[in-house]
């Protein structure tokens, strides 16, 4: 999309460690700080993972007690929600926004290094909660099973949430602003990359929902410390409607984690396969078609709650429609694939793991949007299957790929491709292993957040089991093969993969405001194998006589 920036431009800026512990405002800095912070959260909440499937590896409840086990489903549902996806997401948009629209920085780069510096305290804050009694209500903490518990732990829990909302939202207002008012001069909506579109329409998620979640919380915490009686009916109130504000939330939340990677996938397979994108803007309107829609289906997971037959159906309908516009871009990706010269490196394999992974939930959450089968499996370990294909399935293998495919512009390094491929393999095998059979083991009947279960489950979960571990030592060769090859790995030219976006023509990694030029648009995002030069009758007379001679 811009000319290469000559030799003295493309000399890298290489931040210093101690910038990432600062209290800085480039946007760089702050996208590395929300990935890096995701990250160790990540890890916390695997171990916590790690932990339920050891539990769950026998019938009986012998490794950890009924109580620390409802703890650690609860803290694992809401770390790896709240302190993985969505930040992961956020540290991308953050990193990757001004880039891609030729800006110096974010609109409200103060503002955004506060979003970032909500996510710590909210963070430590709920693994605190174990030294008190974590939270055991579930990562949806429906009353009155919320406020008849644990208190301490549970108020810690609404504060953390209530933290890491509200720098959900500050993001959602500053990617916004970046994006409407700071592209480039000549850069039009159509002309943008589609981690853009992506990033807007998850931003109007946020700003819709996420304050009806805030209020909510702020009122279960009255029930839950003040006595009040909002949500309790011994009072007046109606636990009901709390799963009405808290799905309002939190099945765009779904989106909110799932879009960006919508982003980043339409950004790694054009140029993995150099072709154009197929069906451009049928995949940026989709985006926004996913916002609208996303926040007219949340009662379907309340089928099982009372909810009226025609209301059933209005829902049924709306989150059966929700698959059209993911259907678009799917089938706009396989077309993109098609004939290209795909390029099996690891970025790739995690995009093309994405979407046969996220297919697959997709196909479940069809299921599930039917009334009468979801009423037959409603909380069972078929939805805990089908939660995980699209969440780990889809937006971790996302995240993964956009590490693999964004790493040399970040650090000006390479990734080890062979350590890449072990990495891929085994999280792909280990993430079936673990989650692939307990699509069975809801059919059969076997209910979630139990920690004893009937003994004719036990060798199904035991497989369960040995993937989750499969699952967990693949993190190692990630791990190993980020710290080395940004302490060590091999330098990386500024554009690697050859791509067009704008973030690729400057230095790697880019300089303190991106370009030490203004960029200039001479081509589309994705106009792989488009000649942009002049044709044959655009052409000067002299330039076809100098072509004319002999050498």
């Amino acid at each position: 999309m811009t000319q290469p920036q000559e030799s003295a431009a493309m000399e890298a800026y290489r931040p210093s460690w101690r910038d990432f512990l600062s209290f800085s405002t480039d946007h760089k800095i702050i996208g590395m700080q929300y990935l890096i912070t995701s990250f160790v959260f990540y890890i916390l909440g695997g171990l916590l993972a790690v932990g339920i499937r050891t539990e769950l590896a026998t019938p009986e409840v012998d490794f950890v007690s009924r109580e620390l086990y409802n703890g650690l489903f609860t803290v694992h549902g809401t770390v790896m929600i709240f302190l993985w996806i969505v930040p992961a997401g956020a540290g991308l948009a953050n990193y990757l926004i001004p880039l891609m629209i030729g800006a110096k920085d974010m609109a409200f780069p103060r503002l955004n290094a506060v979003a970032f510096w909500l996510i710590v305290p909210g963070g430590i804050l709920l693994m605190s909660s174990f030294f008190v009694g974590a939270p055991g209500a579930g990562w949806t903490s429906y009353p009155p099973l919320s406020t008849t518990g644990d208190k301490a732990g549970e108020f810690i829990w609404i504060i953390s949430v209530l933290l890491l909302g509200t720098s959900s939202i500050l993001g959602g207002i500053n990617f916004m602003t970046t994006i409407v008012n700071m592209r480039m001069p000549g850069m039009g909506i159509y002309d943008m990359p589609l981690f853009c579109w992506a990033t807007v329409s998850v931003s109007i998620l946020i700003l819709m929902s996420t304050p009806v979640l805030a209020g909510a919380l702020v009122l279960l915490a009255f029930d839950l410390m003040a006595g009040t009686s909002f949500f309790n009916p011994t009072g007046g109130g109606d636990p009901i409607v709390y799963q009405h504000l808290f799905w309002f939330y939190s099945h765009p939340a779904v989106y909110i984690m799932i879009v960006p990677l919508f982003g980043v996938i339409s950004e790694i397979i054009p140029v993995h396969s150099r072709k154009p994108i197929f069906g451009y803007k049928a995949i940026a309107y989709s985006s926004l078609v996913i916002s609208f829609l996303g926040l007219i289906v949340w009662a379907h997971h309340m089928f099982t709650s009372g909810t009226p037959g025609w209301l059933r159906m209005f829902f049924m309908v709306a989150t059966m429609i929700i698959a059209v516009p993911t259907g678009i871009k799917v089938f706009s990706w396989i077309a993109t694939l098609w004939g290209g010269k795909i390029r099996l490196n690891s970025a790739m394999l995690f995009a093309l793991g994405f979407v046969s992974l996220f297919v697959v939930g997709g196909l479940s959450g069809i299921m599930l949007a039917s009334a009468p089968f979801d009423i037959h499996v409603h909380d069972t370990y078929f939805v805990v299957a089908h939660l995980h294909y699209v969440l780990f399935g889809g937006s971790v293998f996302g995240i993964y790929g956009a590490i693999y495919h964004w790493f040399p512009k970040m650090t000006g390094r390479m990734l080890n491709e062979t350590w890449g491929k072990v990495h891929f393999v085994l999280t792909f095998l280990g993430f079936n292993l673990c989650f692939l059979p307990m699509h069975w083991l809801g059919l059969q009947g076997m209910p979630r957040r139990v920690a004893e279960y009937d003994p004719q489950f036990a060798t199904v979960n035991m497989v369960c089991t040995v993937g989750s571990i499969l699952l967990a030592i693949s993190t190692l060769p990630f791990l190993i093969n980020a710290v080395w090859s940004w302490l060590a790995g091999s330098m990386a030219p500024a554009n690697p993969w050859n791509a067009l976006t704008l973030e690729w023509l400057t230095a790697s990694p880019p300089p303190v405001e991106n370009f030490l030029e203004p960029p200039i648009l001479w081509s589309g995002p994705y106009d792989y194998g488009i000649d942009t030069e002049a044709s044959e009758e655009e052409k000067s007379v002299d330039e076809l006589l100098a072509e004319m001679k002999p050498s």
